[in-house]
């Protein structure tokens, strides 16, 4: 087996139907080409980590990276491409959504010397993004391809694309700057080197998914806003954080709004109890229900690449619980002191949750999603 020039990274989560057909499609369109197919899978439940070593028995250009306890897009293409020796590195969509025709053009640019990465565009002539969007997706990618180029300043058409090829010596240089938590790993790169990387683009066209489901949701637009605002702020902010910041703000709105329904309830005249007192208790259930609504949140989003998940989880939460308790009793005693001393029950509640935040924000880097 001679050493390949071009290793091709696929990203899979619960991908096995499109296995297949990729090996033969890359096998066509790089022909001449030495390459290898680094499928990184995030231990999915449909089997695509046996499908691509079934290839890899008899196809000594593919193997697989099979992730456990680990999770996210970008994470398995960053994993992916410092685990290649080739001098070039491509990443793709393991749906055949992106077309893999244009990969031996791609590769001439940086060949050249024209490049130290090439991203393919569905935005400029010669590209269309109508065959594998739908009407709802294609406004959501174009508006955030206009925040991505007024609030960061990328000179790429299409930032959000998941389909490029670079220089591995680039790709070493920036690596250790990269959040593994996202799905949009290019705009990472491209916002993380700045001036330093020499961008070209090549059109093609966007076709629909071959098999199984899009990983599309909710969470990945979280995560995109979360990756935006840390490359606005030159990384001084790390994209976990404001992802925990974002839970910790739904989990101040649910606290609160516990609150003032345990003030409502515990306050009927069949429950008599002083003002403080009754304060005291609301807060105490108030800060246990958000607290577990931060962790179930922290768990799905800003902890995904670290994920608990059976028996793992209900221990994670447990010692979140312990490890917090000092947090939580601080949160209940400032919280009632400042309510003693004025009465403001939102902002005596907002005050204790505060500290319980940051304290929970400590313990859970350190202790409950420790990186492993």
């Amino acid at each position: 087996m001679h050493s390949a020039k071009l290793s091709i990274v696929v990203p899979t989560y619960k991908e096995r139907g499109n296995v297949a057909e990729l090996v033969r499609r890359l096998d066509l369109a790089l022909a001449g080409i030495a390459w290898e197919a680094i499928f990184v899978d995030d231990n999915s439940p449909d089997g695509t980590a046996g499908a691509v070593k079934d290839i890899a028995a008899n196809d000594s250009r593919v193997r697989c990276i099979r992730r456990v306890g680990r999770r996210g897009l970008a994470g398995a293409c960053i994993e992916g491409m410092l685990s290649s020796a080739a001098p070039y590195v491509a990443v793709i969509d393991a749906d055949l959504q992106h077309d893999e025709k244009i990969l031996p053009n791609m590769l001439a640019h940086l060949e050249s010397g024209e490049a130290d990465l090439v991203a393919a565009t569905r935005y400029v002539e010669g590209g269309s993004s109508t065959g594998g969007l739908s009407e709802k997706r294609g406004a959501i990618s174009r508006l955030a391809t206009h925040l991505t180029q007024r609030l960061v300043g990328t000179p790429l058409s299409d930032p959000m694309s998941g389909f490029f090829m670079m220089r591995r010596d680039r790709l070493e240089e920036v690596a250790p700057k990269l959040s593994p938590v996202g799905f949009k790993i290019l705009l990472d790169i491209a916002a993380t080197a700045g001036d330093r990387l020499k961008i070209a683009e090549q059109p093609y066209q966007f076709s629909e998914r071959f098999a199984g489901e899009s990983k599309f949701n909710v969470q990945i637009g979280v995560e995109f806003l979360g990756l935006l605002l840390a490359k606005m702020t030159g990384d001084l902010v790390d994209p976990r954080f404001i992802f925990f910041a974002i839970v910790g703000t739904l989990g101040l709105i649910v606290h609160l709004i516990v609150l003032k329904l345990c003030l409502a309830f515990l306050s009927a005249p069949s429950l008599p109890a002083s003002g403080a007192d009754l304060f005291q208790v609301s807060q105490v259930i108030a800060t246990f229900v958000a607290m577990t609504s931060n962790f179930l949140l922290n768990n799905e989003l800003t902890y995904r690449d670290r994920r608990l998940k059976g028996f793992s989880a209900l221990r994670g939460y447990l010692l979140f619980c312990l490890l917090c308790s000092a947090g939580a009793l601080a949160n209940v005693d400032l919280a009632s002191w400042l309510y003693a001393g004025r009465s403001v029950w939102w902002l005596a509640g907002a005050a204790g949750a505060i500290m319980g935040a940051l304290w929970n924000y400590a313990m859970s880097t350190l202790f409950v999603w420790r990186a492993r």
